[in-house]
């Protein structure tokens, strides 16, 4: 066995850069040394044997002069010592020195001080020779009577290992654990009592559970954690045994400690799906959320609670709990409220949809009052998706929620404004009753909108919707209203000049001095400073968007007064009205266009804008049928084309998800009988427990290594080093969600012992390493397996580099080494596909300040093939609809979408085309855009669209 397989149980950090000293000065510290001297000395033989040195020269002085000492760190020193330094000889026998070890420690345990004797029972669970341990039974026997509980619960672990290990030493454990569990009273000694019983004897067990099965819930919450496995363990193997404890897993979800709770929920799930207990689990699930503070917690009880909606018999109870989940909103933390939310979502059925939206209602209007936290608007924001997912899917909740969300459209938040101003557009469109009541609505709140984006919405569905002579008349009132008085460039010119007539009206301040670059003087006037800010306070909004140079939303105006221009000249007959209605909007467009080519706005207008307000002229002048049409229906069909797509979208998405739900058993699937199931065969549930253990150690395995022919032998080996080095190295690369596991194989392929054979690592990019690894002493022909774990921080490509370094044993010369091979860690580990709205991939395109131009060069000549090459590829997700890239016309534009493990966000646009003009079997050309928060993120991703571009023939 080599020195990396020796088994260690401590931890000890190893400074490098000293001198180790030489083994004559550490004799003469342990011999003639005063305690503190004895104690360094003491640490550095320690660090130089788990080194590789064997120094068997200093057993001896450390029994005499070291053993005796009765100083506590000594001691402690001693039991690390004796842990680590080799007890036999090369032949496997015990060395003689050690019976003098054996007697000292018979000794420690009768000793009076309870953490000496404590921390011996604990030394002693690390021994793994039955010779030293033989002499010792006695005295570990005698500690279970022990006065003081720390001693006696490390003697039951004690008893424990050493009976797992060599169970001639102490044959009656089991019987002795279980006299002794029955007698004692203190929490910590029975839970270890009840472990080992578990472990041991697990019959004994559960004669003394069956014993006390009515107290459970008096015990402390070490032992009751510790039932509730047993239970678990149990009735997994064994399901007869159900009915039996079913009862106690019951009793304990009204345990005080929210672990206990937590576990004793999750095991009832497992034991049974009735729906009683899928309830009482869900039930003490969402207590826990409620009650628990801290955030991460909370998040992980939720995603128990999401695992149980998972399956489609457990959904119909926890729809019974929406209103209760709906109580979680209480937290302030915005991730737990948007998975609240969401799971309210999928569970909320027509029977309590009311409800639910009365309780979201409640939280918009609460949003609207608290304006000091920074969540409290993408938390409204929330809400209002939430309130419009129910609406579409419950139409005869629309009515209820409107009027409520509508304030919105005034809020300064404009992103939480826009998605009620989307939700009120789909409902306006969907549901034609409510129309009349929207449009009211809309008028209400019209003047009070201070975006101009939704602004421009707002004209748009005004300009769509209203049908009647009255709200035709109200929306032409409103625009006035909102424009203020027109034509605006004189009425801006003589207000200007109106204010400076009366000097009255004008505080001036003191003139003040400045000395320009000339070396002259001006005079600044206080009068120039103060007035446009008075001026600007009075302005309409329209107005005030226009004079800031935003003449987008006059293009909108313009379509929204021809729009209902047309209709007005449609419903009413008299000629005079008609041509007064009309010119009244021409008027509206003629001053706009007036003061877009003035040089009061900010901005000019810009040519798209003169054109599409001279268009909307055009058609007013002439009022043609054709265009009457395309104003009035196409526009309306066009948006009920996308909405349907939308639609039709989700559908399928919602059919996905459920399929995969949904448990199909084929025709020839063996049926499984619980009864007639042998123990052996129960594989068709995983044991929690161990799964659990295996995710704290981060050995879950991936989806992909689901299957059980997936080992080693199906990984790829990095070779670090060549078949001629002295040293020849390699080595599996385990990559798990924030950590890369090196596992690297080295072999001696000299006939010279390697002594201190080192891996030395390096990383370069956002990678850590955690530790160093532990120097080896390799005999000739001799491999170890060496582990290193490298931390992993952000999501790009990084780089293991570094070398192995040697001493040949009695050589002379300096230390050898050897270079490796670099390791490249790949950036699409760590990269899913994920899903925004467009409205989010815009923020976030905006926002993101790398930017990465890749050109597209590839073999590929199909579009759509390349696009769907990128994907496999960069693990991305497109968000641009299927039936926007059906069809074939030359070119494809689509937007791409992931997300990292560590939540950074990735975006790609891809603009591609066919040169048609260069025949039919020239490739696809064009740029592909990405965009990142990090610039290592955007690289990473841009190299490796460059790397796969091309598609490779197999």
């Amino acid at each position: 066995m080599t020195a990396a397989e020796n088994v260690c149980y401590t931890l000890i950090n190893v400074p490098m850069d000293s001198e180790p000293p030489s083994e004559i000065s550490l004799k003469n510290d342990l011999e003639k040394g005063d305690v503190k001297l004895k104690t360094e000395a003491l640490k550095k033989v320690i660090i130089m044997i788990l080194n590789g040195e064997k120094l068997p020269g200093l057993l001896m002085t450390i029994i005499r002069f070291v053993l005796p000492l009765q100083d506590h760190t000594i001691k402690k020193l001693l039991l690390v010592f004796w842990e680590i330094v080799p007890k036999t000889t090369p032949d496997g026998r015990l060395l003689q020195e050690m019976i003098l070890v054996c007697d000292a420690y018979r000794k420690d345990l009768q000793h009076p001080n309870e953490f000496i004797r404590g921390s011996t029972l604990r030394f002693l669970c690390k021994l793994k020779e039955a010779e030293l341990l033989e002499p010792l039974m006695p005295a570990i026997r005698a500690c279970l009577e022990h006065r003081h509980s720390y001693v006696r619960r490390n003697a039951v672990l004690a008893i424990y290992t050493i009976y797992r290990n060599f169970e001639h030493l102490i044959p009656d454990a089991p019987e002795l654990i279980h006299d002794f569990l029955v007698n004692e009273k203190d929490a910590s000694c029975k839970r270890n009592a009840f472990m080992m019983l578990i472990h041991a004897d697990q019959d004994r067990a559960l004669d003394y559970l069956s014993t006390c099965i009515d107290q459970v819930q008096t015990f402390g919450d070490i032992l009751q954690l510790v039932i509730v496995e047993l239970i678990y363990k149990v009735c997994h193997a064994n399901p007869s045994e159900r009915a039996r404890f079913i009862r106690c897993i019951y009793n304990l979800l009204q345990s005080s400690s929210p672990a206990v709770k937590y576990e004793a929920a999750g095991t009832l799930v497992t034991l049974s799906s009735a729906p009683t207990a899928i309830k009482a689990a869900a039930q003490c699930y969402i207590d826990l959320i409620i009650k628990e503070s801290d955030n991460n917690v909370k998040l992980i009880v939720l995603d128990r609670l999401i695992e149980l909606k998972e399956h489609p018999s457990h959904e119909r109870v926890l729809q019974d709990l929406v209103m209760d989940i709906l109580r979680v909103l209480s937290t302030p933390d915005l991730e737990v409220r948007k998975k609240t939310l969401q799971l309210a979502l999928d569970l909320v059925s027509s029977r309590n949809v009311e409800e639910l939206v009365i309780v979201l209602k409640k939280e918009v209007i609460k949003t609207n009052n608290v304006t000091e936290h920074e969540d409290t608007d993408k938390y409204r924001q929330l809400l209002v998706r939430t309130l419009h997912s129910c609406s579409v899917r419950f139409p005869d909740m629309a009515a209820n929620v409107i009027p409520v969300l509508m304030e919105f459209l005034s809020d300064n938040n404009e992103a939480a404004a826009a998605d009620v101003l989307e939700f009120v557009r789909e409902a306006i469109q969907r549901f034609d009753n409510l129309r009349p009541l929207i449009v009211e609505k809309m008028l209400e709140v019209f003047h009070a909108i201070k975006s101009v984006k939704i602004y421009r919405g707002a004209l748009w569905i005004l300009g769509e919707y209203c049908s009647t002579k009255e709200d035709i008349q109200s929306v032409m009132t409103e625009v006035r209203r909102s424009l203020g008085e027109i034509p605006i460039v004189e009425s801006e010119i003589k207000k200007e000049a109106g204010e400076l007539k009366p000097e009255e009206e004008v505080t001036v301040g003191p003139a003040q001095k400045l000395v320009t670059e000339m070396g002259t003087y001006a005079t600044q006037s206080a009068l120039s400073s103060s007035r446009p800010t008075k001026k600007e306070e009075d302005r309409p909004p329209l107005r005030g968007f226009l004079l800031d140079g935003d003449f987008f939303v006059a293009a909108s105006l313009a379509t929204t007064l021809t729009k209902i221009a047309l209709r007005y000249v449609s419903l009413v007959q008299e000629k005079k009205r008609q041509n007064s209605f009309i010119a009244e909007a021409m008027l509206l467009m003629a001053t706009i266009l007036h003061l877009g080519k003035s040089s009061l706005p900010k901005k000019p207008i810009t040519d798209d804008d003169v054109d599409r307000i001279s268009l909307c002229l055009k058609v007013l002048s002439e009022c043609s049928p054709l265009m009457n049409d395309i104003f009035n229906k196409e526009c309306r069909q066009s948006l009920s084309q996308m909405l349907s797509a939308k639609l039709e979208e989700e559908k399928l998405s919602q059919k996905k998800e459920s399929e995969k739900r949904n448990v199909t058993v084929q025709p020839d699937d063996p049926i499984s009988f619980m009864q007639l199931t042998a123990k052996n065969e129960m594989s068709s549930k995983e044991d929690q427990f161990q799964l659990s253990l295996l995710a704290a150690m981060g050995n879950t395995q991936r989806k992909e290594a689901a299957d059980p022919l997936a080992s080693k032998l199906n990984k790829v080996v990095t070779q670090l080093t060549g078949f001629s080095d002295p040293v020849y190295a390699e080595a599996y690369v385990h990559v798990n969600q924030y950590d890369i596991v090196l596992d690297v194989l080295v072999v001696n392929q000299t006939s010279d012992t390697l002594q201190n054979c080192t891996l030395e690592l390096a990383t370069l990019g956002d990678l850590k390493l955690v530790e160093k690894p532990s120097p080896l002493t390799l005999a000739p022909h001799d491999f170890a397996n060496i582990k290193a774990n490298v931390k992993v921080a952000s999501t790009e490509n990084g780089i293991i580099f570094g070398n192995i370094v040697y001493d040949v044993s009695g050589a002379a010369s300096d230390r050898n080494c050897v270079v490796l091979s670099d390791i490249h860690i790949d950036i699409m580990d760590y990269i899913q596909p994920a899903s925004c709205t467009d409205a989010e991939f815009r923020q976030m395109w905006a926002e993101f300040e790398w930017e990465n131009k890749v050109t597209v060069n590839t073999n590929i000549i199909d579009l759509n093939e390349y696009l769907q090459h990128i994907l496999k590829s960069t693990n991305m997700k497109c968000l641009t609809p299927e039936k926007a890239l059906s069809g074939y016309c030359g070119f494809m534009a689509a937007n791409l979408y992931a997300r990292s493990i560590f939540g950074e966000d990735a975006l790609a646009n891809v603009s591609i085309e066919k040169p048609i003009h260069l025949g039919p079997d020239a490739p696809v050309t064009g740029h592909i855009r990405i965009r990142a928060k990090s610039q290592g993120m955007a690289l990473s991703l841009g190299d490796k669209i460059n790397l796969s571009q091309k598609k490779t023939s197999l």
